[in-house]
């Protein structure tokens, strides 16, 4: 079986503070770099790392000592105007909006639905039927598009789902369908 680990960056302090960043190329904090290590302990070995090309990702990968090969497919969802806004300046008519629609867009931003289509047909991409352990380092909204093509489900689904800091969601890909193996798993959690 090829399996993906989709590991979800450490901390940042917009993360901390509960901000947008999406494009915005911040690094980790103290406690980010805590977590990636804690989460590389937990992970074990991978095979391959494929990293989002923000430096707040590429850091979590580093954990690992490996060689880190970044793809633009794994960046985080462009947020537009709102990068850098705090989650509660946001309109609840347009989070109602956001939540149900995958192809709103934020003003000069980009859709969940846009965001869905790179990460699917990079996953359809993937060599099936190997025993090869991939490690993917990205962003909340990229694993909760994963999630989503994993289970065949539309991208507005994410909306219903939470992914803590450094926690990671595996998947298995085979020829048959893809399976969910873990969601939201983080290295303080046992199996």
């Amino acid at each position: 079986m090829t399996k993906i680990t989709l590991l979800r960056h450490g901390q940042t302090d917009f993360n901390a503070q509960g901000r947008l960043q999406g494009r915005i190329d911040n690094p980790l904090n103290e406690t980010g770099i805590q977590q990636a290590k804690k989460a590389a302990e937990a992970i074990g070995p991978v095979d391959k790392i494929i990293s989002s090309p923000l430096q707040r990702a590429i850091q979590t990968a580093e954990a690992f000592n490996m060689e880190i090969e970044t793809d633009e497919n794994w960046i985080e969802l462009d947020y537009g105007d709102w990068d850098g806004a705090h989650l509660n300046t946001i309109s609840k008519e347009t989070w109602v909006e956001w939540k149900n629609n995958p192809s709103f867009k934020p003003p000069k931003g980009e859709s969940l639905e846009a965001l869905g289509d790179r990460v699917k047909l990079f996953l359809e991409n993937v060599q099936k039927n190997t025993e090869y352990h991939l490690l993917i380092v990205t962003h909340v909204s990229p694993i909760k598009a994963a999630v989503a093509w994993t289970l065949g489900v539309d991208d507005s689904v994410g909306w219903r789902t939470r992914l803590d800091t450094s926690s990671f969601t595996q998947i298995q890909i085979d020829s048959n369908n893809p399976i969910l193996l873990k969601f939201n798993h983080t290295a303080d959690k046992r199996n």
